[in-house]
C-alpha cells in the first residue's frame, strides 16, 4: 500500500477513534493524518541520512535518499493541496449559508 492510499485509510480509522476520544472534525482528523503521514516519510528521509553517513558517498545510497525525498516532497504537495482544496470548499459551503 503507498503512503498516499494509506492515509485514507488511515483517515478514516483515526477519525472514528478519535470521535470517540474528543469532539473533533473531520478536516482536524484528515489534517492529522497526513501529519502522521508526513511524520512516517520524514523518519525514512532521516534513516536513509544516517546510512549515507555511516556507509559514505555509495551512489545506490544517494539514489534511494533521493527517492525518499521526492516520496516526501510528493506527499507533502499532495497534503497541501487537499487541505487548501477542502479548507476553500468549507469556507464557500459557509459563505452560501
Amino acid at each position: 500500500m503507498t503512503e498516499a492510499s494509506s492515509v485514507s485509510t488511515s483517515a478514516s480509522v483515526e477519525s472514528g477513534e478519535k470521535a470517540n476520544r474528543r469532539s473533533g472534525s473531520w478536516f482536524e482528523a484528515m489534517a492529522s493524518a497526513w501529519g502522521e503521514a508526513l511524520n512516517r516519510q520524514a523518519d525514512k528521509v532521516i534513516d536513509r541520512t544516517n546510512n549515507l553517513s555511516e556507509s559514505g558517498d555509495q551512489p545506490s545510497d544517494i539514489a534511494l535518499l533521493s527517492a525518499e525525498t521526492f516520496r516526501f516532497q510528493y506527499l507533502s504537495n499532495a497534503s497541501h493541496t487537499s487541505l487548501v482544496s477542502t479548507g476553500t470548499a468549507l469556507d464557500t459551503l459557509a459563505r452560501k449559508q
